[in-house]
């Protein structure tokens, strides 16, 4: 497996994951604390997040192919980005354990 393709995954679990916690206080904010500005913050993050995530979905979902992960793995890594917080959680783990594997599979430079 490429470096880049643990790349990519990498890159869209921490925009998942930031735009997840934004829009997460831009619902508090807009329905507990009823600040004004709030609809129109949480109407554009949504939008961007819904868009980001189905990118994320397809490069987790190549990432985890590659690394032949079981369908339950696969899964949770999949939902990872619904669940605030989450994602960056299950990226470390999955970076933790697929660097060994990537690394062991770099071909050695003479």
């Amino acid at each position: 497996m490429k470096k880049s393709v643990l790349t990519r995954y990498r890159i869209m679990a921490y925009v998942t994951g930031v735009l997840l916690v934004a829009l997460t206080f831009g619902m508090i904010g807009k329905y507990v604390l009823d600040m004004g500005g709030a609809a129109d913050f949480t109407q554009v993050v949504s939008i961007a997040h819904g868009w980001l995530y189905v990118v994320y979905l397809i490069f987790a979902f190549d990432l985890g192919s590659k690394a032949k992960w079981p369908v339950k793995k696969q899964l949770w890594v999949l939902l990872a980005g619904t669940i605030p917080t989450a994602a960056f959680f299950v990226e470390r783990k999955v970076s933790r354990e697929l660097d060994a594997q990537v690394a062991d599979e770099a071909p050695a430079v003479a």
